[in-house]
């Protein structure tokens, strides 16, 4: 038995020693091997033992003792061997089970298959498909062109970067464009409608060339100057394009509180009227006792009273009957004019509340509607289908460049009603919403375009949100959109615009919310904290601009207005009584504004401001215009009025 223990350490010891080298054993099956391999030889060695047992007894009995003795190490190591044999077996068997355990996870089906391919091709089409930032972030980072030098106490010049400080500024839209009555192209005869009345060009030049016949043939010349106190109509575009075609010049007011101070210090040869405000002007007329003076050209049916009471102390016509006379007979012509020459004179009052005057002449006209041309993406430029809807009075500069761009694209257009200066009521417009709209009683197809007052678009965008906010979407629905917005994406054709805001659209805007394509927004200072929802509720292209009176379009540019971009295209723009300590330190440069290009007119009597020199030296003068702004580091404007 001792043999066959010993033989059955030795084998058992080489199994540990080959566990130890990392060879592959049994574990617990060889253990258990051992174990009955010994008790099958033991019982044999037993059973010989017994057949020798009364010749051996005492011998034998001394053995055991002496075998008890001398094995109970080798048992010892026997069991210390089985015991670390079971341990590194136990080992083995929960390392087996971990890993079933792992496998089971792995195991999977076709659905999950499935899900997980839907899963990847989302995530590669939202990020294969992702719109792209309509502008680039270099273009965003450099909108103005600097110049290099600045003299003490201004800032440098800045220039639209896409015209630069080498380049040219553009004149006309094209190069047959010289004069006022160009813009009203002749082989345009497509009919459009402005205001109410449907007309083609030809239609329209010949009422002009008509309506100077009978200016001419009722005494006026080139020496005269006439009055326009006209509400926006056709007939203040027909007068106005006679006018600026036989060189007579015309004055417009910005407020009717103006007139007092213009007739008293720039009296007209002529005024041409609305019927409705013709009983105030005659009692002006009367209390400066230059009855004779006057010719008086009413627009419209005046009232009984006032007609008998005017016809006896001053001449007064119907603009009909000028009308009708210019079309008897040969037409009167007159030489063409210099795209310099002056056509009219617009009075407004500056930030002293002084009576200024703005000289326009045609390339001032002509150098606006470019401006304006290219305000709206040129992916989308106007054509003759659009509809414009201007907020901006004829009698202002800004408005008078709308309307001419609208001739000269030969698309329809219409004013709302707050532009009615002249009233002989006291009929107050409700502001927003209701005079946005007010264009909807006139025959007009649905607007594309619309140039409108910061309060106009405030009441829109608050109108859009709130019509929104009532759809169970709308947290998901701006969220995405707020997402698109920070990624310089706007559009108005994605699944948040078809599920939560086209109904809120429709709801404020009618049909117009399918039409409307691109909005700008002057007149008035705008928070900048209004720009984001604003884009978000109408998703199209929204422009910023800075208007003024003496500015033919807008110079597009504290801390709260929003910026209203770089100068336009044919304006150059610097700023006067700047910190020049500040500006080493590299902070931004404010001050007070000064501009010149061909789309600034000049002023009628000079302002205190106003560089001498100028025109001595060659060079255009520079204009100040009474507001002050702030550049920033992007090249964009941040433009405040004086004393703000």
């Amino acid at each position: 038995m001792r043999a066959c223990c010993e033989r059955d350490l030795f084998s058992t010891g080489e199994a540990s020693d080959r566990m130890e080298d990392g060879e592959e054993v049994g574990g617990t099956r060889t253990g258990r091997v051992v174990a009955e391999i010994c008790e099958d030889r033991g019982r044999g060695q037993t059973g010989r033992a017994n057949q020798g047992a009364q010749k051996t007894a005492t011998a034998g009995t001394g053995a055991r003792i002496r075998g008890k003795e001398a094995g109970a190490p080798r048992r010892r190591r026997v069991m210390s061997l089985n015991s670390k044999l079971r341990l590194q077996a136990a080992g083995f068997t929960h390392a087996s089970a971990s890993a079933m355990a792992l496998s089971d996870y792995l195991v999977t089906d076709d659905l999950t298959i499935l899900l997980g391919l839907i899963t990847a091709s989302v995530f590669l089409l939202y990020n294969l498909y992702k719109p792209q930032s309509l502008v680039h972030p270099i273009l965003l980072g450099r909108q103005s062109d600097v110049g290099r030098v600045r003299n003490p106490g201004e800032s440098a010049v800045h220039r639209n970067y896409g015209t630069g400080l080498m380049g040219r500024f553009p004149l006309r839209p094209t190069r047959e464009v010289q004069t006022l009555l160009d813009l009203v192209k002749p082989e345009y005869d497509a009919p459009r409608t402005l205001w109410s009345t449907k007309i083609t060009n030809p239609q329209l030049r010949e009422r002009a060339a008509a309506f100077g016949t009978g200016l001419l043939r009722a005494g006026l010349t080139h020496d005269s100057n006439v009055l326009l106190l006209l509400n926006d109509s056709i007939e203040f575009l027909i007068t106005d394009i006679a006018l600026a075609s036989h060189s007579i010049p015309s004055f417009t007011l910005t407020s009717p509180s103006l007139l007092s101070s213009v007739l008293d210090n720039h009296p007209p040869t002529a005024i041409v009227i609305d019927a409705g405000f013709l009983p105030n002007v005659l009692e002006l007329i009367y209390d400066t006792n230059e009855l004779s003076h006057h010719v008086v050209i009413v627009v419209g049916e005046p009232d009984s009273k006032a007609l008998e009471q005017a016809a006896e102390q001053i001449k007064l016509v119907r603009w009909s009957d000028i009308e009708e006379e210019g079309k008897r007979g040969e037409k009167l012509t007159s030489p063409t004019p210099d795209p310099n020459d002056v056509f009219t004179v617009s009075f407004y009052e500056d930030h002293n509340g002084q009576l200024q005057g703005a000289q326009l002449s045609h390339q001032n006209l002509t150098a606006g509607v470019t401006t304006l041309r290219g305000l709206l993406p040129l992916s989308n430029p106007l054509t003759a289908l659009d509809t414009i809807v201007s907020a901006y009075s004829l009698s202002t500069s800004f408005g008078r460049a709308i309307a001419y761009t609208a001739l000269y694209e030969g698309t329809s257009f219409a004013t709302t009603n707050s532009t009615r200066l002249y009233k002989n009521d006291d009929v107050v417009v409700p502001p927003g919403l209701p005079d946005l709209f007010s264009t909807k009683s006139l025959p007009l197809p649905s607007p594309t375009i619309v140039f409108a007052k910061p309060e106009h678009l405030n009441a829109l965008t608050a109108s859009i949100i709130s019509e929104a906010e009532k759809s169970l979407a709308f947290s998901f629905a701006w969220r995405h959109k707020m997402a698109g917005v920070l990624d310089g994406y706007i559009t108005n054709q994605s699944l948040w615009d078809r599920l939560v805001f086209d109904g809120a659209r429709t709801k404020v805007l009618g049909d117009s919310a399918s039409t409307i394509r691109g909005i700008v927004v002057s007149g008035g200072t705008l928070d900048d904290h209004a720009l984001t929802p604003t884009r978000i509720a109408l998703s199209i292209p929204f422009v910023h601009a800075h208007t003024h009176p003496l500015v033919t379009a807008p110079r597009t540019p504290d801390a709260a207005l929003a910026h209203v971009g770089p100068p336009t295209i044919n304006i150059e723009v610097k700023l006067v009584g700047v910190d020049d300590a500040a500006l080493e330190k590299g902070a931004d440069p404010v001050g007070h504004v000064h501009v010149r290009g061909p789309i600034v007119g000049r002023l009628l009597a000079v302002s205190d401001d106003a560089e001498d020199g100028a025109d001595a030296a060659g060079e255009e003068p520079w204009v100040p215009i009474g507001h002050n702004a702030r550049v920033q580091t992007n090249g964009s404007f941040k433009v405040w009025p004086v004393g703000k």
